[in-house]
């Protein structure tokens, strides 16, 4: 394995950016390759500075590294300026670290966090001189995996993957590098003895030893074609995030980059039931880290970086047990002299109270978005976001009154069952926030956000349509519309056109492989960036694969219909699913089950207990919707373990 850094160098000087293709930041490693070293290539399919910060990839980046018989190193798409010059001068995609080339590692493991970076990956495949289909790579060439969220339906990319990673990776990394260190020593060895004992790993996926069956736009059957694999692939999950202390040197980049500041990650998993959020859905249980661990990480991570701020990371933040102690632990700690400041990127608006906001303002005031996501009471109810007008009015209080002077506020549309009613409830929810800042500041901006709902499959809302882009689009400008009529109050939105792309991948079946590949054909990469995306592209593939946009987007599934992701399992019952589609049809909320009796989704059926309690008492702001706390008795301690083990 040798550089190709020498070939790069020359390149550099005519790029945009060219600290996304150097590597060295703090906290990078040199990996030494050599005899009986499995080779990891990280690679996420978007840009360095929209890569780098992310936590999984930088975590398993340092499990690996841990090892003597390990390395890994990372990679990131290169933009298209970088590309182009790759092309012309017979560069291959390379790794940031030694600068080697894709092909020579063992295993390209690409992480998959968004439905419109597919293209992408096949981009990276095709500059790596990697063979694009699975079924045509041989022994030599390396086995391309994928983690991510986006793997709970990896059906569209399923032609293009040797494995799927379903869940946590911090355990199956290493299971996965003993599978391959022992087949790389086997001198007759070849590619399909791979791939079976790949599929023998609990929560690894191997598509080629599946195969579906279509009937119109349906998928009517799925054959397994070797007996040894599982007929459900069950994900992967962390039982006790103390044991998992990472990352514990977060790199530190050359360039700006998005989220570019501490993070440490306080809790995983989220039991809010968001019927939308396919994060809550996949990651649960909740598993909180040690608060003591919370502190020493931040205080380790703050001297070793130098960074002024701090994320507290999660789905749900506010939700941390104690977060106001950990926030004020932080912001008081004499060691940094009062100079670093405190974010928490995922507020719960129920959960957010003016000691927190006072606080996390001490020393900046780091910007703060909440999420409503519906615009009326109603439609907060058929999500499952019981969160009350009062709820955000009184969270917005804390923030003006504590002074700041511009708030964001998320929204979804074309949410099920949605009425105009409940998407002019989004401009009257702003309008009210803007005048309760205007009680503090003469001139204050609240900021509504507004994508457009796209269903995800493990989730409640898999079965439901989604809106086509023209009435999408019909409900933008009636929103904007009424917005005008408030000064201080901006509407921005996502692209209709995008989630209707993203639509056909996220439930897409094995077919849309084919329609991917014509995409990138067609010159379609960064189809994430609104600069690059093009509709057409995707219209015209599913019209030459004889598809519809309409079967994958706009039509209604039944419920006893094969779904592409069904071999898959999040850990949580369909029985479950189907009752929380149906309670949302019926405007019906839940409670969160962290401080309610069990709902049996599944998420905990693996454990040795019948449900997972993370505290006694709701965090501040009290149960959902009610403003008031729910007395469970007594604190309820519990130790989560795998059954069996």
């Amino acid at each position: 394995m040798s550089s190709l850094f020498d070939q790069i160098e020359p390149l550099l000087f005519h790029v945009e950016k060219p600290a996304r293709y150097v590597g060295g930041e703090l906290g990078a490693l040199e990996p030494l390759h050599g005899e009986g070293i499995t080779s990891w290539l990280l690679a996420y399919p978007d840009t360095y500075e929209i890569g780098l910060p992310n936590q999984g990839l930088q975590i398993l980046y340092e499990i690996i590294n841990e090892r003597v018989d390990a390395v890994a190193e990372r990679t990131y798409a290169p933009w298209v300026d970088m590309e182009a010059a790759m092309r012309n001068e017979g560069i291959p995609l390379f790794s940031v670290e030694n600068h080697l080339a894709a092909r020579e590692f063992d295993i390209v493991a690409f992480n998959l966090s968004a439905e419109l970076t597919y293209t992408n990956v096949l981009n990276m495949l095709d500059l790596g001189l990697i063979p694009l289909h699975a079924d045509a790579r041989g022994v030599d060439d390396p086995i391309v995996l994928a983690g991510g969220h986006c793997t709970y339906n990896p059906e569209p990319l399923a032609d293009f993957l040797d494995a799927v990673v379903l869940g946590e990776g911090e355990e199956v990394v290493s299971e996965i590098t003993d599978v391959v260190g022992a087949w790389k020593a086997d001198p007759s060895r070849d590619r399909a003895s791979l791939l079976k004992a790949l599929a023998g790993v609990e929560g690894v996926y191997v598509p080629s030893l599946y195969a579906p069956r279509f009937e119109g736009c349906r998928q009517v059957g799925l054959d397994l074609l070797d007996p040894g694999a599982p007929e459900i692939v069950e994900k992967r999950t962390v039982a006790d995030l103390g044991d998992w202390p990472y990352p514990k040197n977060q790199l530190v980049p050359l360039t700006e980059v998005v989220h570019d500041r501490l993070n440490v990650e306080v809790f995983r998993g989220c039991t809010r039931g968001c019927r939308f959020c396919q994060a809550g859905m996949i990651t649960r249980p909740v598993r909180e880290r040690p608060a003591a661990q919370v502190a020493e990480m931040v205080a380790r991570g703050i001297e070793r970086t130098g960074y002024n701020e701090v994320a507290l990371t999660s789905l749900s933040s506010a939700d941390f047990s104690g977060i106001e102690g950990v926030v004020a632990d932080v912001v008081d700690d004499p060691n940094n002299g009062g100079q670093v400041s405190v974010s928490l990127p995922s507020l719960r608006v129920d959960a957010f109270t003016v000691a927190t906001a006072a606080k996390i303002q001490q020393v900046k005031r780091t910007g703060l978005t909440f999420a409503p996501e519906g615009g009326t009471w109603r439609m907060r109810k058929v999500i499952n976001k019981l969160i009350s007008d009062d709820d955000l009015f009184a969270a917005v209080d804390a923030a003006f009154s504590q002074g700041w002077r511009r708030v964001k506020l998320y929204f979804l549309i074309g949410l099920p069952t949605e009425r105009d009613e409940d998407v002019l409830g989004i401009a009257e929810l702003g309008k009210r926030c803007v005048e309760i800042g205007k009680q503090y500041h003469q001139h204050v901006t609240v900021s509504a956000s507004v994508g457009g709902f796209v269903p995800k499959a493990q989730t409640p809302f898999q079965w439901h349509s989604q809106n086509a882009p023209r009435e999408l689009q019909r409900k933008i400008t009636l929103l904007r519309d009424a917005a005008k009529k408030t000064k201080g109050l901006q509407i921005r939105w996502h692209e209709p056109a995008a989630t209707a792309a993203e639509g056909v991948l996220s439930r897409g079946d094995r077919r849309i492989g084919a329609v991917l590949e014509r995409v990138w054909r067609n010159g379609g990469t960064f189809q994430e960036w609104s600069e690059h995306f093009d509709l057409s592209l995707f219209q015209g593939a599913l019209a030459d694969e004889g598809l519809s946009m309409d079967d994958y987007t706009t039509r209604m599934r039944d419920e006893d219909e094969m779904l592409p992701w069904d071999h898959l399992s999040a850990g949580l019952h369909k029985d479950f699913l189907i009752g929380e589609y149906h309670d949302a049809i019926e405007e019906v909320g839940v409670e969160d089950c962290r401080w309610t009796p069990c709902y049996d989704c599944g998420a905990c059926t693996n454990y040795d207990l019948e449900h997972v309690v993370a505290s006694a008492s709701a965090p501040a702001g009290g149960s959902q919707g009610t403003g008031q706390g729910l007395d469970l008795g007594r604190p309820v301690s519990v130790s989560l373990s795998r059954s069996g083990n």
